[in-house]
């Protein structure tokens, strides 16, 4: 499955829940899932950071903010206003 930014549209309740059944959803399933809002990458099993067309990091949630680069400068930006 490719789900390209599939809560864009969706209101902050509906995307809660969507990230609530997602590993439901996609269950013995490759899935690419695209999205500029980070909080999902909390609970995939690899995230790849583009950035100019380009894979600039690759790893999970964890490991890249323990990486202190791109990512988690990305990650901490958007978390501060959810804090």
């Amino acid at each position: 499955m490719i789900l390209d930014e599939p809560t864009a549209a969706l209101d902050p309740l509906a995307e809660t829940d969507l990230y609530r059944n997602f590993a439901k959803m996609t269950e013995g399933k490759t899935t690419i899932l695209i999205s500029y809002r980070l909080g999902i990458t909390r609970i995939v099993d690899r995230v790849l950071v583009f950035r100019e067309g380009n894979i600039v990091e690759d790893g999970t949630h964890e490991d890249l903010l323990k990486k202190d680069g791109y990512y988690a400068k990305m990650y901490q930006a958007q978390a501060q206003w959810y804090q």
